[in-house]
């Protein structure tokens, strides 16, 4: 059954009764621990999102010196772009991924890396070099907040759907579970009720029958008891007035 004004199909019986207060606290347990879940979830959530924006601006101001140490690296060393291409065989910045529990909900972690040695250490040699460090070194920490906030973005999605997921169960079990229990409770404690009145009443009619039967059977006792005095006083009067007749002739 659906719907917020009905409740469940039950037999009322005491066993029933038992079985639905048992499922109004099983409810109860269940909606207390999904809206503690859905709390640390959404301070969770509130804490990515402050991350975000501050990761963002962050990143906003580093590639901005990226851009402009870039532009001063070229005008100190030239083209360092083919150089560059041509000492380039592997990735050197690389991402491992892990998880993160938060109120056993698993969240996917990147973290950036550098793996091998550095394969531009000569480049700039000539001219520039300090201008080109400089860019490499704000490229790089760029890329490593760029994976941060990929991090944060996919986290932050993640806890987005399972905050909503947890607040459509915390809602469903307050609004439409626990009420539709109660009110079968209810339902069932009032046809409990109506049973024992029904039973309390046919037990004093039944008592009231008794009675009646029993001052009856009594009545009848004493009728027929009386009703045999008076039938063993009758033939006694007419021998004596017999006798007398006889004693006067």
């Amino acid at each position: 059954m659906s719907g917020q004004g009905e409740r469940i199909a039950v037999f009322p019986s005491r066993m029933a009764l038992q079985g639905m207060k048992g499922r109004l606290k099983a409810a109860q347990k269940g909606h207390s621990l999904l809206k503690k879940k859905a709390d640390a979830l959404t301070m969770r959530f509130r804490q990515i999102l402050a991350k975000i924006i501050e990761t963002k601006t962050l990143m906003g101001e580093v590639m901005k010196q990226a851009t402009f140490s870039l532009t001063e690296a070229v005008y100190a060393a030239g083209d360092i772009g083919p150089v560059v291409m041509q000492n380039v065989d592997k990735a050197q910045t690389k991402v491992r991924s892990g998880t993160d529990n938060v109120a056993g909900v698993t969240l996917p972690v990147f973290e950036a890396y550098t793996d091998g040695s550095d394969a531009f250490q000569w480049t700039g040699l000539s001219r520039g070099g300090q201008q080109v460090a400089r860019c490499k070194e704000f490229f790089s920490k760029g890329v490593t907040l760029m994976v941060a906030l990929a991090s944060l973005q996919t986290s932050f999605i993640t806890l987005d759907e399972v905050i909503k997921m947890t607040n459509r169960r915390v809602n469903a079990i307050e609004h439409v579970i626990i009420p539709r229990v109660e009110r079968t409770i209810a339902y069932i404690t009032t046809e409990l009720d109506e049973q024992e009145r029904e039973e309390f009443y046919r037990l004093k009619k039944i008592q009231e029958k008794k009675k009646d039967m029993r001052a009856k059977k009594e009545a009848e006792a004493l009728l027929n008891a009386c009703n045999g005095v008076n039938n063993a006083e009758a033939p006694n009067l007419v021998f004596g007035q017999i006798d007398q007749d006889i004693l006067f002739m």
